[in-house]
């Protein structure tokens, strides 16, 4: 086993940035961009050129700009043989990194060996304009382009020059001098980008009946199906029990479909002829957008759709329509939240329809401020590297920050703001790096580290500056990447309707009306996140596969001997409480402190005697436990626990086995020394259940007359019981029993008392298990 890391590495440390713009009197910003750092940018808009002279001995020119900044330079794309090109671009150059007194912008002829000069226009540092939002964008203007001797040539440049913050707007679109590096083609895959979720929709398809069907062997009797597909989800129905040409099913199916809808539903009518062979009596397609949406558990109206049945004459498909006819009932459920999160920790909990949603309760702003420590991810040119971007995702909205080249401590201090529904919800960031900058197609981003924050362990209007640390697990063991730094804030719009929160249901009243079953949640679920990363990962730039699973936990319900083991002491950890009681209970019943077990005496006679303070003084040593608990109240949004999580003390093979694909990918040796391990553990809890379950059919026997002897004892004691309990006080006998409970050890014998033992030679249904 690997040692176990220095916990301080792994703890959460408080940060002071600075943050909130405020320093600044009358800064505008500050009430809009306060959760990150100002970070200074000379902005560069190069939009069109005009009147440009040819160059070539063709009379031709091809135009490009290069706007160059000491030793940082940037080129917009070049046009063939255009004299008035427009290239609307924009350049940024971070203000930490220049060293020039001057701007210039080159307009140059691209050529076979050397670029010619065309002309150029420069600017004096120290005259450039500043601007802050909300003042409208700088108007660009045209500018006569100069000789290298500083005389007026033919042509002209339009342009805007300005100071500005990373709170412009012009700043996602920009081309960024710290990203030097990268191509002209690779530019939109480092840039910041807000992405939504595609609207997701459960899919109700209710197969009713079939009439006049049409089988092709009319000698035999058909055993008939359904079967539904949508995109990549296929299901069926089981075989018609009524074997005839009118089978009925009334089955429910239930599907995930994603607005805008790109795929139609299609149903076909087969009959099984043979084994594995299927024959097809008639299919129908039908439009997503005809179906109806519904908002509660009341009832569509059913329709009938026309069979239609291909055959191929001379190579050639055609349709033949007849009278086979399908009986169905289809609608968009919209009253259901479509899980595509693990439960545990979802950003989302409302319903589809829009018109079902409850108002925000407040707004969530976070600044994603930098990373430091990062460890290097990839090589380049022999050296050890790293392109990080951040993602965050709360909601249906995913953010991703722009992508820092080439750096261990990038900087993107970029705040973002989403809207809450409810406070029982997370919002999850991951840390990756971009594998996508110098044409790697076929590489996947790899992922640094995630952080999951839950809004209600949040005070309302506090701003958390904390840097989290970023652990990912391998096959070698946990390993910390870094750290990455934010600052959030929980902003509550209406206290009253947020405490009104914690008395509603976590999920719509569908879930509950109408429950979906685990097995089918999980296969929705699973549909759910295929289709979310199908989605993003066609957006420009992509938000990658394996970064939207990463962020969903695809793989959380994976057998992993490590999470077994956690959630075990997890378990333990929660039962500490009432073990502790049970052990301070028994000293009192022991007399270990004879001062205690008096006093307890007297409070047990005194409950007795005037019942009507038992609840009220369980209430009041609840509340003042809470008091008494709120000295040491957690200070600290939580982070990932590598301790929790029994990440530092997991042996090799166990992280290897939860690191293994599905199916496995091992050697038959390896995978049956885990099976074999897993019987042994799946034998224990077979044992613990079984146990459980004996007590409880033991309780069941009492009165069963399963032991005719035991029943009659016990039904013999109840009636005498019921008679004396009749005649004597409650009080007494509550006095009596608590008395002979907490009775001195003296009284006591080491032996079982009989009411145990009665109930231990009670019979159990465990006689009649194979």
């Amino acid at each position: 086993m690997q040692k176990p890391p220095n916990s301080h590495e792994f703890a959460l440390k408080e940060t002071s940035p600075n943050i909130g713009a405020g320093a600044v009197t009358g800064d505008k910003l500050s009430c809009t961009y306060d959760l990150v750092e100002q970070m200074q940018y000379l902005y560069v808009r190069v939009v069109k050129a005009k009147d440009l002279p040819a160059k070539d001995v063709t009379g031709s020119l091809d135009p490009y700009v290069e706007v160059k900044l000491g030793n940082y330079k940037g080129l917009t794309k070049h046009f063939e043989k255009k004299s008035n090109p427009e290239w609307n671009q924009i350049f940024a150059f971070s203000k930490d990194r220049i060293q020039a007194s001057v701007l210039e912008v080159v307009v140059k002829d691209k050529d076979v060996i050397v670029d010619d000069f065309v002309g150029r226009v420069w600017f004096d540092m120290n005259e450039i304009p500043k601007r802050v939002p909300p003042d409208s964008p700088l108007a660009s203007q045209w500018y006569r382009l100069e000789d290298r001797k500083g005389q007026k040539v033919k042509g002209e440049l339009m342009l805007a020059v300005w100071m500005g913050t990373q709170a412009d707007e012009a700043f996602p679109d920009s081309w960024h001098s710290d990203a030097a590096l990268v191509g002209p083609e690779a530019v939109a895959n480092i840039r910041s980008k807000v992405y939504l979720s595609p609207k997701l929709w459960y899919l109700r398809v209710n197969v009713i009946e079939a009439q006049d069907l049409v089988p092709g062997d009319k000698t035999r009797y058909p055993e008939v199906f359904a079967k539904v597909h949508l995109g990549n989800q296929v299901l069926r129905t089981r075989t018609s029990q009524s074997k005839t040409i009118n089978p009925i099913w009334n089955e429910d199916l239930m599907f995930v479909a994603a607005e805008p809808f790109e795929e139609p539903l299609v149903l076909t009518v087969e009959d099984r002829v043979g084994q594995n062979k299927d024959e097809i009596l008639g299919r129908c397609m039908i439009p997503l957008q005809m179906l109806q949406r519904r908002l509660d558990h009341k009832p569509v109206n059913s329709r009938w759709f026309n069979l239609e049945k291909h055959l191929v004459v001379e190579g050639e498909k055609k349709d033949i329509k007849f009278a086979s006819r399908i009986h169905l009932r289809a609608c968009l459920d919209g009253g259901y939240h479509v899980l595509d999160e693990s439960t545990h920790h979802s950003s989302d909990l409302r319903p589809t329809a829009k018109q079902l949603w409850k108002p925000s309760i407040g707004i969530l702003e976070v600044g994603i401020i930098s990373a430091h420590g990062l460890v290097p991810m990839k090589t380049r040119d022999g050296r050890g590297t790293t392109d990080a971007y951040c993602v965050a995702k709360y909601g249906q909205k995913w953010i991703r920050t722009r992508t820092i080249v080439d750096s261990f401590s990038p900087k993107w201090n970029e705040q973002y703001t989403w809207e809450v529904f409810d406070p029982a919800t997370v919002i999850t960031f991951g840390v990756f790096d971009n594998a996508h900058i110098q044409g790697g197609d076929g590489s996947k981003d790899s992922r640094i580290g995630k952080v999951r924050i839950r809004l209600s362990t949040l005070e309302s209007g506090r701003i958390y500056t904390h840097s989290y640390p970023l652990i990912v697990l391998h096959t070698s063991g946990v390993k910390k990447t870094g750290e990455v730094q934010l600052a959030v804030r929980f902003t509550c719009v209406s206290f009253i309707n947020m405490l009104c929160m914690y008395s509603q249901p976590l999920l719509p009243k569908m879930h509950y009306i109408h429950p979906l079953s685990v097995m089918q949640l999980d296969s929705l679920r699973h549909h759910g996140t295929q289709i979310v990363s199908m989605r993003l990962s066609r957006a420009e730039p992509p938000l990658r596969k394996e970064v939207v699973e990463y962020m969903l936990d695809v793989d959380s319900h994976m057998w992993s001997m490590r999470r077994s083991k956690a959630n075990f002491f997890r378990i333990m950890k929660v039962l500490s409480s009432l073990i502790a009681f049970g052990r301070w209970f028994d000293q009192i019943c022991n007399w270990k402190n004879p001062i205690t077990s008096i006093l307890i005496h007297i409070l047990f006679i005194i409950l007795v005697l005037y019942p009507e303070l038992i609840l009220p003084t369980i209430f009041l040593y609840l509340f003042l436990i809470g008091i008494w608990n709120f000295r040491w109240r957690p200070r600290h949004p939580p982070h990932m626990d590598t301790r929790l999580s029994h990440a530092d003390a997991a042996y090799p093979d166990e992280l290897d086995e939860e690191f293994d694909s599905f199916p496995t990918s091992r050697p038959a040796d390896i995978v049956r020394m885990r099976y074999d391990r897993l019987r042994s553990i799946g034998g224990r809890v077979q044992s613990v259940v079984g146990d459980l379950a004996t007590q409880g059919e033991r309780f069941q026997s009492l009165i069963s007359w399963r032991d005719p002897r035991a029943t009659t004892l016990f039904v013999t004691f109840c009636l005498i019981a019921a008679i004396v309990l009749y005649v004597t006080p409650f009080q007494v006998v509550c006095l009596l029993f608590g008395f002979y409970v907490l009775r001195h050890p003296r009284f006591r014998q080491k032996l079982p008392s009989v009411p145990l033992n009665f109930f231990r030679r009670l019979p159990a249904r465990s006689d009649s298990m194979l």
